[in-house]
């Protein structure tokens, strides 16, 4: 069964680094299970960034990150896009996504919505165990994880404006310094409450378990040989949490 979200925005960003083949990879898997072709036009892979230094931030992974989505906001605005989508590379599409996405498709069509969040984490819980296809989430209500986010509109510019604000101030700053770009998105939001915000319930997608490239690395994935080994675990996870979904 294949999904009609490509044609609901006009650019599906995937951020990935250049060496992360294997989150690549599993990014072409998740999306031929929903019915989309790696190379649809509307789908494009967005090279990354790994700085070298924090500079401010918590880790360069965190800065790289950052600046990622910055990139992202920056590259649709230059191109003229008015909706977007932005997916991270250790994304895991829910089991029924083909099922509820028009539906949550023709919700975001009826309503005004400025940012729109399929996947996410809210005071350490998700969406599941409701049916309600989108919900309005307060100003307020700080939302973790980046992994499946869209932006419309003037909040694009908007965004882009605020993120490259942050970047000039120190951190710590009462006005918002550098930060993790999830924390960075909900000071955003609390800050422009006319920009509204909307979650799909339940979630459509959800992290899938793979070596970070924002917090420091364990042990046994800086070693080749537990490397290896626990990719392939981490492998095993998600597709048996993609069974449970």
């Amino acid at each position: 069964m294949q999904t009609n979200i490509t044609n609901a925005f006009d650019r599906i960003y995937i951020i990935n680094l250049n060496e992360r083949k294997d989150r690549r990879d599993a990014m072409r898997v998740q999306l031929r299970n929903i019915g989309i072709s790696s190379r649809d036009e509307k789908i494009e892979f967005f090279p990354a960034i790994r700085p070298k230094i924090a500079s401010g931030f918590a880790s360069v992974g965190a800065r790289g990150c950052f600046l990622s989505h910055l990139n992202v906001l920056d590259d649709s605005l230059t191109r003229g896009f008015k909706r977007i989508l932005i997916w991270e590379d250790d994304l895991n599409f829910s089991r029924d996504f083909n099922r509820r996405i028009d539906k949550v498709l023709a919700e975001l069509d009826q309503l005004q919505w400025a940012l729109f969040y399929g996947g996410y984490r809210m005071n350490g819980a998700g969406g599941r165990g409701y049916d309600q296809c989108v919900l309005t989430i307060p100003a307020t209500q700080a939302i973790e994880t980046t992994h499946f986010l869209g932006f419309q509109g003037d909040a694009i510019a908007s965004a882009q404006r605020y993120l490259s604000a942050m970047l000039d101030r120190a951190p710590g700053d009462p006005n918002g310094g550098p930060m993790h770009v999830d924390g960075a998105y909900s000071w955003f939001r609390r800050s422009n409450p006319q920009f509204k915000t909307l979650i799909a319930v339940p979630e459509l997608g959800y992290q899938r378990s793979s070596r970070s490239d924002i917090y420091k690395l364990a042990w046994y994935d800086r070693l080749s040989v537990t490397s290896t080994i626990v990719g392939h675990c981490r492998m095993l996870k998600s597709r048996i949490g993609q069974f449970v979904r």
